[in-house]
């Protein structure tokens, strides 16, 4: 069992840090949506929307976010063209949940575990407003390519950002580090 104490230590740290985190982010998406009557999604992912559109706009796109009326999304248009949706997956909420139970569980100093899980949340948010106003305008200009670009091309952007922060942290700032 020595032998494995390490591992056993990381998966409970990973797991605990997971769904205490998970636990209060599902408890926010209770309070904040409603399904009922008037879809409304929960604000973070309207932010995500509107930072979208402001993403777009400032690249000289027409675009807005709109909350749809059938369903808990937002819809991103582009000069008036429905191209795309933010749902609460969409929001990178449970990526950057999974991003910091990593760093909870192969933590280095106390100071270096915070100041990285906070930057490295911040740019993977930073990175997935990019990814959504990019996949936004590929699907406008390319709409026989979406389900390509929102099933491999952009989940790839994403988890590959994620991966390699995790890359770079073991290697760099944990107490695993060679």
């Amino acid at each position: 069992m020595k032998k494995h104490k390490n591992v056993v230590f990381f998966l409970i740290k990973f797991f605990a840090t997971y769904f205490i985190l998970f636990a209060i982010y599902s408890s926010y998406l209770q309070r904040s949506q409603t399904k009922v009557g008037q879809f409304k999604t929960a604000s973070i992912t309207t932010i995500v929307a509107d930072q979208t559109v402001d993403l777009l706009d400032f690249f000289g796109y027409d675009s807005g976010a709109y909350q749809h009326k059938e369903e808990l999304s937002v819809k991103l248009l582009i000069h008036g063209k429905y191209t795309a949706r933010v749902i609460e997956g969409c929001n990178s909420v449970s990526i950057i949940i999974l991003f910091v139970a990593f760093i909870v569980a192969f933590a280095g100093s106390l100071k270096a575990t915070i100041i990285y899980s906070v930057l490295g949340s911040l740019f993977i948010y930073v990175i997935n407003i990019a990814r959504i106003a990019f996949l936004a305008v590929m699907i406008y200009k390319y709409p026989e390519k979406q389900e390509f670009l929102h099933n491999l091309v952009f989940p790839a952007l994403i988890y590959g950002t994620v991966f390699l922060l995790w890359v770079i942290w073991v290697n760099k700032f944990s107490n695993y580090k060679r």
